[in-house]
């Protein structure tokens, strides 16, 4: 279950050298064919890998070391350059066989279009399923300039599969009139400018439910983050992201799987937001996957 042949050679520190023994698995997703503004983003799994040897594996903010979580770094997944329909056909196959071995998928991309196969497979299994999504974006457009395949589309393609009450978006300050609109009308629960304080308020009445998160790392500020594709200004700051994904983990929701996607590696020479999304993935690890 690892891609030796397009691995690169890094793995996320503390990776454990068994995928059988492992209950969770890191993979990546390098896909940025349908990007409407600044690709790189295919280089975010490998960069993020690459600076996590500078992270600290124990977390105080959740007293756990990384020693505590058995995961695995399957590499990324060899999609295919520009062959957008085919690169999701893959993720979603590869996440079937993630979930039918029991395991717990947490991937990195990638544009934001890698997270609908994700979430296609996740409730294949789980058809209880609710999304949590933080973003700067909607992402709830049918299509970008009458491509249905695009960055800008992936959770409006989740809420007409699994319901639009089902998706709790967090953090949204960008999108078109009639997104807002369509997401008012059609009962799905849009939180704009902030992540934390509507997010306790939704937490409580998620309590037992599968839950899959997916983060946008544009929901930061582009001063904390400006190493993305589409920045947009008026975002939150990385404490409060952390502190958002620490609720989640004090919270009774069941996290069944989650990702962290748009990392454009380019745009930062000082790789300030490849280094925030290590840690960010060692929170999500030791606090989502207990």
């Amino acid at each position: 279950m690892r891609f030796d042949e397009a691995y690169s050679g890094n793995v996320f520190i503390g990776s454990h050298p068994s995928y059988e023994e492992s209950k969770v698995v890191i993979y990546g997703m390098p896909m940025d064919w349908t990007v409407s503004y600044r690709p790189g983003s295919r280089f975010g799994p490998g960069n993020i890998r690459k600076v996590s040897i500078g992270l600290e594996e124990y977390s105080p903010y959740l007293d756990r070391e990384m020693s505590e979580v058995k995961y695995y770094d399957a590499g990324d997944i060899p999609l295919p350059f520009g062959n957008a329909q085919k690169s999701l056909d893959m993720i979603e196959e590869y996440v079937d066989k993630l979930l039918d071995a029991g395991k717990f998928p947490l991937g990195m991309g990638g544009e934001h279009l890698v997270s609908w196969p994700v979430i296609k497979a996740m409730y294949k299994k789980y058809p209880n399923l609710a999304v949590i999504h933080m973003d700067a974006h909607t992402d709830l457009r049918t299509e970008y300039e009458g491509e249905p395949l695009s960055h800008s589309t992936p959770i409006r393609k989740a809420a007409d599969l699994i319901g639009a009450e089902n998706i709790y978006s967090f953090g949204i300050r960008s999108g078109m009139k009639e997104e807002f609109e369509w997401a008012k009308e059609n009962g799905m629960q849009i939180a704009k400018f902030e992540v934390l304080e509507p997010l306790k308020k939704v937490l409580p009445t998620l309590s037992g439910r599968p839950v899959y998160v997916t983060i946008d790392i544009d929901v930061l500020d582009p001063a904390h983050a400006p190493g993305t594709g589409t920045v947009d200004a008026g975002g939150i700051t990385s404490k409060e992201l952390l502190a958002s994904i620490h609720e989640i983990a004090n919270s009774d929701v069941q996290v069944v799987g989650c990702d962290l996607v748009e990392v454009a590696p380019v745009y930062d020479h000082s790789e300030q937001t490849s280094n925030t999304a290590s840690k960010l993935i060692r929170e999500m690890l030791l606090g989502w996957c207990k």
